[in-house]
């Protein structure tokens, strides 16, 4: 009888509903700010919510109750949008002011084309006799029969290919990133890390379901509620973060000094070691890695060397890029207040935050490296 409110439909209708409210807000956001990565975001939120709609109403025992329901022909499968919608979603956080282009469409092509077959498969069944009588059409049980295997893998292989791009998008990214900025942008980075972590998760996730499904066991519909849930759990968590992280300070970042250099075709030779010296000289004496926001294009007027060259000087001389460079001179500051007694009334943080550090998240992570051990254990052990 439905609605059954049971322990498999209610925590489905309850997270659905919570995701169909945080996508209004996400387009709500939209509306408001104009920026590409609310919208992109909503529409994921509001797609998986749509595909867990199919599974919600099951549980409620929809199926059982109007068994000529014609539902499945309605709740069409938009999974080929994942993929482009995630790409996508990264790339408007990231890139300095990303604009959707027509172009892009293409990557939602083989969507429209499901879409346009769900279509034709639906007005085929309905011209047949005995559709009213029935749940599933002549053309719609072929289909669920003879293509849904080849479909599952196809969607699952598109999904796999857009999540290497996202990755492979993030991590370029966070490379330049070290490479112009002496301080990057821990949270917004960490929070487009963990979406592409949840997300290759589900995939991990669905891949395995489908596999011992295929060839080992036919898995029981309860073991299959597992993904329902932990994919609407995934859309709460993505919708929440989504919502509450803006990536505006992402997308006012300028790689220009990178790009003048990574362009170059001929790169003239030329001694580190007496520019090495000038440039630690400049740092350490004018104290330049006390600003959080010191950028490379900032050093390289300051050193009166030009910022591809900076950037070939700290690279290829030092072996490190131009975050660690400046984080080590922070570092030694931070050792020198932590050794000196008259600092033991201020906390490690503000000493931290004074010494150039904005996050203590990646003041921590930094110095444990550099030191070899906490900043508490250095300060109890300096003696």
């Amino acid at each position: 009888m439905f609605p059954d409110f049971n322990i498999y439909s209610l925590p489905l209708l309850i997270l659905v509903t919570q995701g169909l409210i945080l996508s209004f807000l996400l387009f709500w956001k939209y509306f408001q700010q104009k920026k590409a990565s609310y919208i992109i975001l909503a529409i994921l939120v509001l797609i998986t919510c749509y595909h867990r709609t199919t599974y919600t109403i099951g549980f409620m025992g929809w199926y059982d109750t109007f068994r000529n329901t014609k539902i499945n022909y309605y709740l069409i499968s938009l999974v080929l949008a994942v993929g482009p919608l995630i790409y996508y979603y990264l790339k408007s956080c990231i890139q300095r002011d990303f604009i959707f282009n027509k172009k892009d469409l293409m990557h939602f092509v083989p969507a429209c084309i499901y879409v346009l077959f769900s279509l034709v498969v639906y007005f085929y069944d309905r011209t047949q006799i005995g559709f009213d009588e029935t749940q599933n059409g002549v053309l719609h049980l072929w289909s669920m029969n003879n293509l849904s295997t080849a479909l599952g893998i196809f969607f699952s292989l598109q999904l796999l290919t857009y999540l290497i791009f996202s990755f492979r998008l993030y991590y370029n990214f966070r490379k330049k990133l070290n490479q112009e900025y002496s301080n990057t942008y821990k949270y917004e980075l960490g929070w487009l890390r963990n979406f592409l972590y949840v997300f290759t998760f589900l995939f991990a996730y669905d891949s395995i379901q489908m596999l011992t499904d295929e060839l080992i066991f036919d898995l029981h519909w309860t073991q299959e509620w597992w993904y329902q849930f932990f994919s609407l759990l995934v859309v709460i968590y993505v919708g929440v973060m989504g919502y509450f992280t803006s990536a505006s300070d992402l997308n006012k970042v300028s790689f220009e000094a990178l790009q003048v250099f990574e362009s170059s075709s001929n790169v003239s030779t030329f001694e580190y070691q007496e520019q090495l010296q000038k440039l630690s000289e400049l740092v350490e004496k004018e104290e330049l890695y006390l600003d959080p926001n010191l950028t490379l294009t900032q050093l390289s007027r300051h050193s009166k060397i030009n910022s591809s060259q900076l950037s070939y000087i700290i690279n290829n001389g030092l072996d490190k890029n131009f975050n660690d460079f400046i984080n080590e001179y922070r570092i030694e500051a931070v050792k020198s207040k932590l050794m000196d007694s008259r600092n033991n009334h201020l906390s490690i943080l503000s000493i931290a935050f004074d010494c150039g550090f904005n996050s203590k998240a990646t003041f921590n992570r930094v110095f444990k490296r550099i030191a070899g051990k906490a900043p508490s254990s250095f300060r109890n052990n300096k003696s």
